[in-house]
């Protein structure tokens, strides 16, 4: 069912023609985004009241173990998805922007409405 109104930007949306380069930088972050438990701990990471979490914590919260999880966060630290800070012994985990936070939590509310069979909306 095709809109009556066109869908507002986002707050703080990019509007250009995306070049190669951009388009190629997408496709990146949607690949890393493509994996199960990297969405879920990212998901933990955007929760508004998660300033940052460390890798023992997430791994309980995904039922993943600690090694895999691990795993994880370097490739989305090695993609510059993830920060990490390191407290003693213990890293802590924190997204790196906002674009990210929304881009998360967007694609899991859209997954929501299509499990759901909620409608969707704007």
């Amino acid at each position: 069912m095709p809109h009556s109104d066109p869908i507002p930007p986002a707050a703080g949306a990019h509007l250009r023609e995306p070049d190669s380069a951009r388009l190629a930088e997408a496709t990146r972050v949607f690949a890393l985004l493509s994996d199960a438990t990297r969405l879920h701990v990212l998901w933990l990471l955007a929760l508004e009241d998660v300033e940052e979490s460390d890798v023992g914590s997430l791994a309980e919260r995904v039922a993943a173990s600690r090694t895999a999880v691990s795993q994880h966060l370097a490739k989305l630290r090695l993609a510059g998805l993830v920060e990490a800070r390191r407290e003693g012994r213990h890293m802590h985990y924190r997204l790196t922007d906002g674009h990210l936070r929304r881009l998360v939590m967007e694609a899991l509310s859209h997954a929501d409405h299509r499990v759901s069979g909620q409608a969707p909306h704007d």
